[in-house]
């Protein structure tokens, strides 16, 4: 199952944050690696 936008935004500011921890870190990294990628249009 892939992570919703939602989800993604939320985990792309958890790695952001200075006062994450490590755990929190690798858990968001996680999400955002099975999150859906944008195509580019050409």
């Amino acid at each position: 199952m892939t992570t919703s936008k939602k989800v993604a935004s939320k985990a792309s500011k958890e790695l952001k944050s200075k006062k994450s921890t490590k755990s929190a870190k690798s858990v968001a990294g996680s999400d955002l690696a099975q999150a859906k990628k944008k195509k580019k249009r050409k």
